[in-house]
C-alpha cells in the first residue's frame, strides 16, 4: 500500500483535494489483496481441481462405462459366439456399472492388445483397463496408472507338449521359447534365464494369438506367460491334454484394474467397489441370499449395505452402493466360481486367491 505523505504530495501536485486521500489509500489497499490467486483457493474450484473430475463427470453424463479388456482371454475376459463378454475382469466392469448405475450392462467393452491397453487409458478412450494386468512400479508412476486392488494373484510359468521331456526349467537350455513382447513376461523371462546362466532362443510377437498359434504349430519349444492365462489358452488348443505347465514360477504377478491417474473421486470408486466383491464374502453375504441380511442388528453389515450411515455418498455413490453390486454381480467369489472355479473348463484352485480367514491374501479395509 502507498504511504500517506508520498500519496498526499501526488494529489497535491494534480490539485485533488487531501481530504479524498483516506478513501483512496482505504480503495488500494483493497485492491492489493491477492486477485484469483489459484495457490490460494479451494483445491475443488481451481482449474486443477475441476481437470480432476473431469472423467467422472463425463461418465455420468454418458450413463455407461467404456471397459478395456482383451477379449481373447477365456475366464478373464472372453467374447461368446452369442457376442456376449464374460471372465473376471469383465464381471470387474460390471460391478463398477452396478455401483454407478444400478445397472451391470450399462457397460461398452473395447478389445484392447497390450501394446494399445495403456495408451487407450492415458487418452480417455476408457475409463478402466480390467485386462489381466500386472501392478508394477514403473506402470504405477511413469505411466501414470491408478491401480485399484489386486483381484488375482498369479505367476508366470511355462507350457511344454507333454511329449518333449523338459520337465524344469533348467531342460530350457537353447530351446526355442515364444513370448509376448510389450509384456512383463519378456522381462521376466529373460531376468530368470540369466539368473540361471540358461540360454535361449527367444520367439517373440505383438500379438497373443500369433504367440499361441506359434507354439501349437511347434514353431517354439515352449511357451511363457501367467499361469492362469496358460491355464485358459491350453483350453484353445487343438489337444489341451498334450501340454503340461511346469511347476516353476518365474515372477509374482498381481494382477489389478486400473485407471488414470487425476481423477481421485473415480479412482475411490473403483477400489472401493472391489473392495466390496472382497467385503461381502468376508461378511457372508451373496446375490442368493442377500435379502436376508436386510434387517441384520450387526453394524457392520448395517454401515456395508447402507441401512445404516452413508458411506456410499463420500464417494459419490448411494449409500447403499456395495447392496447394488452383490445383487447384480455377487461377491468376489461367486465371481471366481463362475468364471474360473470347478465348475469350469479351467478348474483353477483358488489357493492365494481366497480371502484371508481362508488362508488367502484377499481382504478388505472396514467399510466404516
Amino acid at each position: 500500500m502507498m504511504k500517506f505523505s508520498k500519496l498526499s504530495v501526488i494529489l497535491q501536485g494534480i490539485g485533488m483535494p487531501l481530504a479524498i486521500a483516506p478513501l483512496i489509500i482505504i480503495l488500494s489497499a483493497c485492491n492489493d489483496q491477492p486477485q484469483n490467486n489459484p495457490n490460494t483457493q479451494n483445491p475443488d474450484s481451481t482449474p486443477q481441481g475441476q481437470v480432476t473430475r473431469v472423467l467422472w463427470n463425463r461418465i455420468k453424463s454418458r450413463g455407461q462405462l467404456v471397459c478395456g479388456v482383451s477379449g481373447e482371454l477365456p475366464g478373464f475376459s472372453f467374447v461368446g459366439t452369442d457376442g456376449k463378454y464374460s471372465g473376471i475382469d469383465v464381471d470387474i466392469c460390471r460391478a463398477v456399472a452396478a455401483a454407478v448405475f444400478d445397472n451391470p450392462d450399462a457397460v461398452e467393452y473395447r478389445n484392447l492388445n497390450t501394446k494399445e491397453r495403456f495408451t487407450a487409458l492415458q487418452t480417455g478412450e476408457v475409463d478402466i483397463l480390467s485386462r489381466n494386468t500386472s501392478w508394477t512400479f514403473s506402470r504405477a508412476t511413469s505411466q501414470g496408472l491408478d491401480f485399484a486392488p489386486v483381484v488375482f494373484y498369479d505367476g508366470q510359468a511355462v507350457m511344454v507338449r507333454k511329449n518333449s521331456n523338459i520337465k524344469s526349467i533348467k531342460d530350457l537350455k537353447d530351446k526355442a521359447i515364444c513370448v509376448q513382447t510389450g509384456t512383463t513376461t519378456e522381462q521376466n523371462l529373460a531376468d530368470q534365464m540369466r539368473k540361471r546362466g540358461i540360454t535361449y532362443k527367444p520367439v517373440v510377437f505383438e500379438d497373443v494369438n500369433i504367440t499361441f498359434a506359434t507354439y501349437a504349430e511347434g514353431r517354439c519349444d515352449a511357451v511363457t506367460t501367467d499361469r492362469s492365462a496358460l491355464v485358459s489358452r491350453r483350453t484353445t488348443l487343438p489337444k489341451p491334454e498334450d501340454n503340461v505347465i511346469l511347476d516353476d514360477v518365474l515372477s509374482s504377478e498381481p494382477l489389478a484394474p486400473a485407471v488414470a491417474k487425476g481423477d481421485t473421486k473415480w479412482s475411490d470408486i473403483v477400489k472401493w467397489t472391489v473392495y466390496a466383491l472382497v467385503k461381502a464374502e468376508e461378511l457372508g453375504i451373496n446375490s442368493q441370499n442377500l435379502a436376508e441380511f436386510a434387517n441384520s442388528k450387526d453394524p457392520d453389515i448395517k454401515r456395508f449395505l447402507g441401512t445404516e450411515g452413508n458411506l456410499g455418498e463420500g464417494i459419490g455413490l448411494t449409500k447403499d452402493f456395495a447392496a447394488k453390486i452383490i445383487k447384480h454381480v455377487g461377491n468376489y467369489g461367486e465371481i471366481y466360481d463362475r468364471n474360473l472355479g470347478a465348475k469350469t473348463k479351467l478348474n483353477l484352485p483358488r489357493g492365494q486367491n481366497q480371502i484371508s480367514t481362508k488362508g488367502g491374501l484377499l481382504y478388505s479395509p472396514p467399510f466404516r
